[in-house]
């Protein structure tokens, strides 16, 4: 049966994927998206279809944010600020929008007595601040982020609580403690925690989607913090190297957009998973160093990333997921493995024109002692 559809961040990167899933599955799809100039350096983006029903606003202006909101049946809520570096200088920013425009969204609902039948929230592995460990003395551990003298004595890898030990990272579960180590981090928390907690209070089917690592087409190529998939193929673009922090031996997990917009369809459609937060990665863990190396290899462009053996505040060393409960309660299953991903999103990039502002970011990051 059809669907009256919100995406709020509807104009962006996942949403607009997931707008084009939503109709040819015959649903009605309303965006509502304040095209941050940041991401949408042109405005109105053309890969947005006609069919769609646009409302441009700001999720902090509660009269837009009611109307978005009057007549639908199902609210995918990924508007955000997204950025680790720039959420620790930007404070008011990141919590305004994303902590109070989900205060917005929510208090909406309640105020127009919308007749919900499910809420989706993107979440963020950020959250999770550094993933899960082993220790060879102490089994399983979930350590504090990295303290200042160790980044600066270019001691990377994370260290046992208990008794010191170097520490072996292993895929991260749901039921790992939280530990927010940027503002961006403690919104995406506050998001998803206010929604499975008015779930909760108004018996309202919610799930909240913790994304790893999405790269994939129409990805922003000349916002210095989004994915870094597209910051190192904006710096590739423009004959530079990748900027890689640390040694770029960090693990990460990177999802293709397409199995993104596979798990929101599940949880749409899936009541296994209601009031419950879930993994969405690809389960496979990759290095920063090997990412800017098979980017570079599908573009065709040879250049050694630029290893800068510096650190940033909010990053944590490793993080990459088990997605074995997504499996499990949604039958989510990734098909695209990065190897084969990266192919067509270098077949996407060469037509981009990108502009690399990832030393403008440094710079800031430097200007408040973010990075050294």
């Amino acid at each position: 049966m059809a669907k009256r559809i919100l995406i709020t961040g509807g104009a962006g990167f996942v949403g607009s994927h997931l707008a084009d899933a939503l109709l040819s599955a015959g649903h009605e799809v309303r965006i509502f998206d304040n095209l941050t100039p940041q991401v949408h350096s042109d405005g109105m983006p053309d890969y947005l279809p006609g069919e769609i029903h646009f409302m441009e606003g700001d999720l902090r202006d509660g009269d837009q944010v009611r109307e978005a909101v009057r007549n639908v049946d199902v609210i995918f809520h990924l508007g955000a600020a997204v950025g680790v570096g720039q959420s620790m200088y930007e404070i008011s920013h990141y919590m305004g929008a994303n902590t109070q425009g989900t205060a917005n969204l929510l208090q909406a609902i309640l105020d127009t007595d919308c007749k919900l039948e499910k809420l989706i929230v993107a979440s963020s592995m950020s959250i999770y601040g550094e993933g899960k460990y082993l220790c060879v003395q102490c089994g399983t551990v979930a350590p504090r982020e990295r303290n200042t003298r160790q980044l600066k004595e270019r001691q990377w890898e994370a260290l046992c609580p208990t008794c010191g030990r170097e520490l072996t990272p292993i895929p991260t579960t749901e039921s790992k403690p939280l530990q927010c180590s940027s503002f961006y981090a403690l919104s995406k928390k506050d998001q998803e925690e206010m929604v499975l907690l008015f779930g909760r209070t108004y018996d309202l089917p919610v799930v909240a989607l913790r994304y790893f690592n999405i790269y994939g087409v129409r990805q922003s190529l000349s916002n210095p913090y989004t994915g870094v998939a597209a910051i190192f193929a904006s710096r590739l673009l423009n004959g530079r190297p990748p900027l890689i922090f640390e040694d770029g031996m960090q693990m990460r997990d990177f999802v293709s957009v397409k199995d993104v917009v596979q798990a929101n369809l599940l949880a749409m459609e899936t009541p296994q998973a209601n009031a419950i937060a879930l993994n969405i990665g690809s389960g496979e863990p990759i290095s920063v160093r090997e990412v800017a190396s098979m980017l570079g290899a599908a573009l065709g462009i040879q250049m050694q990333p630029e290893i800068t053996g510096k650190y940033r505040a909010g990053d944590i060393r490793h993080c990459f997921a088990d997605i074995s409960a997504a499996n499990s309660l949604l039958g989510y299953q990734p098909k695209i493995r990065f190897a084969d991903g990266v192919q067509e999103y270098a077949d996407w990039l060469r037509e981009q024109h990108a502009e690399d502002h990832a030393a403008e970011m440094v710079q800031k990051l430097h200007e408040y002692r973010l990075t050294a």
